[in-house]
């Protein structure tokens, strides 16, 4: 069994910092350098590639810095790509059917990437289903749901999503389940 990683060290803080490209949000920042570099979500860690995060491996670096939007900011472009997608009665034959879609599911999933622009997986729950910290942007130090496996949607992390649904901070966060912070009859 793993043992819990201990805190960071100051220097360590800033030196991740600094190779990132970002400056975490303070109760995150406190958590490292109080409680641990893990713990609750996934280990930030020295590794031979630089400061990064067990359990994000699908993360791009050169996202991180990019800040993290309110999800609800991308339902137009989400619209737009959605209504490009190419029909195989637009095109003379197959192949040239086959090459479109390729180009455009690959600018699809480059769109998809940037949705999490700023934020780092905290937590993996199996079946594509994801906590995330916003760690840069108007939205840093806040918890999402990445749900987009089944219902295509980000989705703040919540004591009252009847009242409009604040995202929690990542302190409030801490001694909860991301599972009981979704809406209510969510999943």
């Amino acid at each position: 069994m793993n043992a819990v990683p201990g805190p960071l060290t100051e220097a360590e803080v800033a030196e991740a910092e600094q190779e990132l490209g970002i400056c975490f949000p303070p109760e995150y920042r406190s958590y490292l350098r109080g409680v641990s570099a893990g713990g609750a979500l996934f280990t930030l860690r020295r590794t031979p590639e630089g400061w990064w995060w067990d359990g994000n491996t699908d993360t791009p670096r050169d996202l991180l810095a990019v800040p993290f939007l309110h999800p609800d900011s991308y339902d137009a472009a989400d619209d737009e790509l959605l209504a490009r997608e190419p029909r195989p009665e637009d095109f003379p034959d197959l192949d040239a059917y086959a090459a479109a879609w390729r180009a455009w599911d690959d600018e699809a999933g480059e769109f998809e990437y940037r949705k999490t622009a700023g934020a780092l997986v905290a937590q993996e729950h199996g079946c594509g289903f994801a906590t995330l910290l916003a760690l840069t942007g108007p939205l840093a130090g806040t918890m999402w749901w990445d749900g987009r496996a089944t219902c295509d949607r980000i989705l703040p992390l919540s004591l009252d999503h009847v009242g409009g649904a604040r995202p929690l901070t990542f302190g409030e966060w801490l001694e909860r389940d991301s599972w009981d912070l979704l809406p209510p009859g969510w999943g």
